[in-house]
């Protein structure tokens, strides 16, 4: 059981809307609300076969259909759904149906830094554009009208991974130069997003990231190392102002590495090391 003062009892449980909830940390949000006993309804674009213990909602919230009948009689709505650049969007989709709704709390994920990295021209946009997605939607949700709270996480291990088995497909391995990140564990997060949603509204709450700090290079590396793959890193320059503020740390909050997991660990449980040749360093 998690540890939490809890204002919703198992026993007089409200009614619960995740979305994203068949995503990577929405998925692992439905089960820990489960666990504890609560009644979950996931609002999803694509429909999913019933389950006898979770109520499936089917609703888009690029267009709005089936949204204001997904919130119908909900009270505590946890936001996990997201895009690479539209999250703004989503949320006044979410906002705007709501204000139908008895919510009385509306918990949404956000990304350390959001606040920190500049997007403006062009090339930040096409790069870091999630950051001033998720800085907007954090607005969206403050203004909504309904107790909040928001947590911003910084990158999940699992999203890291994907990155590295992406950029391990080519011979040569472009690595951004200069460029560190905290990641965390995403059951980590997930745990944390249900201590609050079962909480008080408590506005923007404490960064949460992840043990230790990594160069992408060194993140790469060990992924190689792991996978037991043969490939030459190549350091690249990102040129920007959201590049250069990741550079100098905007994407990391070294005070908050609340974490627990390390990346190491993540690795030997989603890798099964061979014996094969280690990466070529050079």
């Amino acid at each position: 059981m998690i540890d939490h003062q809890s204002v919703y009892p198992a026993e007089t449980s409200p009614r619960i809307l995740v979305t994203g909830g068949t995503g990577t940390l929405g998925r692992l949000v439905v089960a820990r609300l489960r666990h504890e006993g609560h009644n979950v309804r996931v609002l999803s674009r694509k429909a999913h076969e019933a389950r006898k213990d979770i109520e499936i909602a089917t609703g888009d919230l690029v267009s709005g259909q089936g949204v204001e009948a997904a919130v119908e009689g909900i009270e505590l709505i946890v936001h996990c759904a997201g895009t690479a650049k539209g999250d703004e969007g989503l949320a006044r989709t979410l906002v705007r149906a709501a204000s139908r709704a008895p919510v009385r709390h509306l918990v949404f994920i956000s990304v350390v830094g959001a606040e920190r990295i500049p997007v403006r021209g062009g090339l930040d946009r096409a790069m870091f554009g999630y950051f001033a997605a998720k800085l907007a939607a954090e607005r969206v949700i403050a203004e909504s009208g309904s107790p909040w709270t928001t947590l911003r996480a910084a990158q999940f291990y699992d999203a890291i991974l994907l990155t590295a088995r992406a950029m391990a497909k080519l011979p040569i391995v472009p690595v951004p130069a200069g460029v560190r990140f905290q990641p965390l564990d995403t059951a980590e997060v997930a745990e944390r997003l249900v201590t609050l949603a079962l909480g008080a509204p408590a506005g923007m709450v404490p960064d949460m990231a992840g043990p230790r700090i990594y160069t992408m290079r060194a993140l790469v590396r060990s992924y190689l190392r792991a996978a037991g793959k043969r490939r030459v890193l190549m350091p690249m320059s990102v040129p920007g102002g959201a590049a250069r503020a990741i550079r100098n740390g905007a994407n990391l909050a070294p005070d908050r590495s609340v974490g627990r997991k390390t990346w190491e660990a993540f690795l030997a449980e989603h890798l099964t090391a061979t014996s094969g040749p280690q990466a070529n360093l050079a």
